[in-house]
């Protein structure tokens, strides 16, 4: 990843460097070698100013410095070296300034500028102005390694700044990278962090939400495996006990007693089998369960369950309605449950008489369920599902009810320590009241 940045980043310099570079170069020669004869071209039309006309005839001619390295000569009409410095004979530059011509060129390994010389409107000369050439090319050079190490520095500024920016780009991905192999070897909880690249956030963001579902749905997953084997372990036990129990009996009645046992027993294990799946499809979310048995009923059919498993304990169970109306009702195999878990654990935690009572809550009702025992461990984990405080059990039970007391839209809590009390809300209607709030509505 990151040599691909760097390499991306690099050819892109490099192609700008180039594009830029050598246009430039170009410029450069160009700039110089137009400058040096412009410089020729001022010396010579200087040297033009000064010859007198009368030179022909003797008359000495006082020329200018020549340019530095250069010669500075003047021909007559015959191309003849009259003063100064150059060829004896004039060469075709000099030749076509005293044709009235200004020539711009190169002799040999020299640059050539040369000026005709004028009087009244006649050319009686020329003068020639000339420097190496390769003064110049060296000046052009100089230039071009000066060019050369600035597109150098802006190679090694680009290489240093790309691998910068790929540790940047790159160091996020790495990390990704990192964490999906932790989920690969079966690290679920691993979260990617986030970085300062917002794209790159994205992915992880994405990823953790993919990742988070994906979690919940094994947990809701190995929640339901748990819940079924909790919840019908004792309940198939009971029924194959029962049908031994019937088949060692010769008796018909003893039969069908033990028949009717056992198919209330299937039924109890059909509501919890149907409550096992409600939850493990809400996933959590409330869902509301239709209101199907009076309060009376419920009590009656958790005491009839109960009692006989409590009394070979040799404990008692007490059910009693304090202020609660008779007519209300309330989601029946979701509530036994929840009351079942809760008289269960009561039966193996717990010591003494088990109580079920119900309040009156206006908008709920309130079921305790407590007995004579202390709620030892901690009081805060008491809920975690695979959490025993006193090293007993599986930890599932107060987990399953509490998940069963939240999708009916209750809640489910320890309201004492000693003794050892558990109430569960349930929100409910009354029948009357609700019949006069629909009868209400329907005047309106």
């Amino acid at each position: 990843m990151r040599q691909r940045v760097v390499r991306v980043a690099l050819t892109a310099a490099l192609v700008a460097v180039v594009l830029l570079a050598v246009p430039l170069a170009l410029v450069i020669r160009s700039s110089l070698y137009a400058d040096q004869r412009d410089t020729l071209e001022r010396a010579a039309l200087s040297g033009a100013v000064r010859v007198n006309p009368d030179y022909s005839t003797g008359d000495p001619v006082e020329l200018a410095a020549p340019p530095a390295g250069g010669r500075l000569g003047v021909y007559d009409p015959q191309s003849r070296l009259r003063a100064g410095s150059g060829p004896r004979t004039g060469d075709a530059a000099v030749r076509r300034a005293l044709k009235a011509e200004v020539v711009r060129s190169h002799s040999g390994d020299d640059l050539v500028v040369t000026v005709p010389v004028s009087h009244a409107e006649h050319v009686i000369g020329a003068v020639r102005a000339s420097s190496p050439a390769a003064a110049v090319r060296n000046r052009v050079l100089a230039a071009w390694a000066v060019l050369a190490g600035a597109c150098a520095f802006a190679l090694a500024a680009a290489v240093l700044i790309a691998r910068r920016q790929a540790r940047r780009l790159a160091a996020p991905l790495e990390d990704l990278s990192r964490h999906s192999q932790e989920v690969t070897a079966g690290n679920l909880g691993a979260r990617a962090a986030p970085s300062s690249i917002a794209e790159i956030d994205q992915v992880a963001r994405t990823h953790n939400e993919m990742l988070h579902s994906l979690t919940e749905l094994l947990r809701h997953e190995r929640d339901f495996t748990a819940n079924a084997s909790h919840q019908l372990r004792t309940p198939l036990t009971g029924l194959q006990l029962t049908l031994e129990a019937g088949l060692g009996r010769n008796d018909d009645a003893g039969k069908r007693d033990a028949l009717a046992e056992a198919l209330a027993t299937t039924r109890r294990l059909h509501g919890t089998v149907e409550e096992v799946l409600r939850l493990s499809r809400s996933r959590g979310l409330t869902h509301s369960a239709a209101p199907d048995t009076p309060v009376p009923r419920l009590l009656q059919e958790i005491e009839e369950r109960w009692h006989g498993p409590l009394a070979r304990d040799g404990r008692r169970l007490e059910c009693e309605i304090y202020d609660a109306p008779g007519d209300v009702r309330v989601p029946g195999t979701p509530v036994s449950e929840i009351l079942g878990i809760l008289v269960d654990n009561a039966r193996v935690h717990g010591r003494g008489t088990v109580r079920l009572a119900v309040r009156d809550l206006n908008d709920a009702l309130a079921f305790d369920v407590g007995d004579e025992g202390i709620v030892q461990g901690e009081v805060a984990r008491l809920f975690d599902r695979g959490h025993t405080g006193d090293g007993r059990g599986t930890g599932i039970g107060l987990a399953l009810a509490r998940d069963l007391a939240v999708s009916l839209g209750g809640r489910l809590s320890l309201s004492s320590g000693h003794p050892a009390t558990f109430t569960l809300l349930v929100p409910v209607r009354q029948d009357g009241i609700e019949a006069d709030n629909e009868t209400a509505a329907g005047s309106g």
